[in-house]
């Protein structure tokens, strides 16, 4: 493993956000595999929330179905969030909220404008481009 993927792989661990990630894996009743880069793939993610097909939590991805069925560019887009984790720690998660929460007041969709998904990159994680803003305050 390249020395920044091993590095990645520590910070994660230690800022606690992996150990989320398998304590998560496990109740969601996935299988776990190792992947490239340092990620940990887990497939067979139930639950419902969150509505998302494929999230990060540390260095695990987690996915609904098969990670055969997994595109490529979702892969990299998952792989950026791992990053964002390890740049954030504990406060990505409320930090990740905050920006869905802005996201959908100024857009009407939780990711058009959540300043992590963009930087992942909006079309490789399979979210829409080009959402218009809508206003939130109109002078009289």
């Amino acid at each position: 493993m390249a020395s920044r993927y091993l590095l990645r792989w520590l910070g994660n661990f230690c800022n606690l956000s992996t150990p989320a990630g398998l304590l998560v894996a496990r109740a969601g009743g996935c299988r776990l595999r190792i992947g490239p880069r340092g990620l940990l793939i887990a497939e067979g993610y139930r639950p419902r929330f969150p509505f998302a097909y494929a999230f990060t939590l540390g260095n695990v991805i987690l996915i609904r179905g098969r990670a055969s069925t997994t595109t490529t560019d979702l892969f990299e887009h998952e792989d950026a969030h791992a990053w964002q984790y390890l740049a954030f720690g504990p406060f990505f998660l409320p930090a990740y909220a905050l920006a869905t929460a802005w996201s959908w007041l100024r857009s009407g969709d939780r990711a058009a404008y959540n300043i992590f998904e963009r930087r992942a990159g909006l079309a490789r994680g399979g979210y829409r481009t080009g959402v218009p803003l809508r206003r939130i305050w109109s002078p009289r």
